[in-house]
């Protein structure tokens, strides 16, 4: 099974899905932005795979890891979004849809909404403290808030099997998902931004602390590592540290 893509074009036009038009514009139709995910992704993902995709969006990325042969559960808080995902990849029994956060603990957390930019919805008011006023974030509001079920990594895990690859994308909440998580697994990304660097290092003390021991990155949409050579968790938060305010975002990879 792969993208419905009348399922998107449909969605892309439907008034009450507005707020993620630009997101399925972007990420939905671009035979080389897909190639280029596919690429990257292979690195760390093969066929019977188990992916968890942690801050699935509209569900991009569960398309290469769907094309790469891979079964994915999606984890994503937004109503909006796990309506977008369950409309794409309606059919399909390997995509799981998990319509929650993931955090420290299974319960319920607060969730901060951008309702014009739903991408960079989060659950945590640290990152919408450090958005304010910051440099390429001036135009960014969250308007609106919600309680959302809440799951952990280590409950994914107990449920649905050890993941292959984990990819966490979730707006500075990074370190929140991975206090979820007690063991070492094949291969994980978190991304950081450079608005709140210090995440990033916490991330990587505690993925060491779990078992992981070289990292690599990857800069915004770019989809190429940085590094012709693995670093160590020092390496690695050093670069992170230097890196010019303009850099934005990136995702570091981690292996064991």
């Amino acid at each position: 099974m792969g993208v419905n893509r009348e399922a998107v074009e449909s969605l892309k036009v439907d008034p009450a899905a507005s707020a993620i038009h630009r997101s399925l514009g972007f990420y939905y139709g671009n035979d080389e932005h897909d190639a280029a995910l596919d690429a990257f992704y292979a690195q760390f993902v093969r066929p019977g795979d188990l992916v968890f995709d942690v801050g699935s969006h509209v569900g991009d990325r569960i398309g290469s890891f769907r094309r790469l042969g891979a079964r994915v559960v999606a984890v994503e808080p937004q109503p909006l979004c796990v309506r977008a995902i369950r409309e794409i990849y309606a059919g399909d029994r390997d995509v799981i849809p998990v319509e929650a956060v993931c955090g420290p603990a299974e319960g319920t957390l607060q969730f901060y909404v951008n309702s014009t930019n739903p991408t960079v919805s989060t659950a945590s008011t640290d990152f919408v403290k450090a958005a304010d006023g910051a440099s390429g974030w001036q135009d960014q509001v969250w308007d609106e808030q919600m309680e959302v079920p809440a799951t952990t990594l280590d409950h994914l895990i107990k449920t649905y099997g050890i993941p292959a690859f984990t990819k966490i994308d979730v707006e500075g909440f990074e370190g929140s998902v991975l206090a979820g998580l007690s063991q070492s697994l094949p291969a994980l990304s978190f991304e950081f931004t450079t608005i709140e660097r210090a995440v990033a290092v916490n991330c990587l003390d505690r993925v060491a602390a779990l078992g992981f021991t070289t990292f690599n990155v990857a800069m915004g949409e770019s989809m190429t590592l940085e590094f012709d050579r693995w670093l160590s968790r020092e390496e690695m938060a050093a670069h992170v540290l230097a890196l010019p305010h303009e850099a934005n975002s990136g995702d570091i990879y981690c292996l064991p």
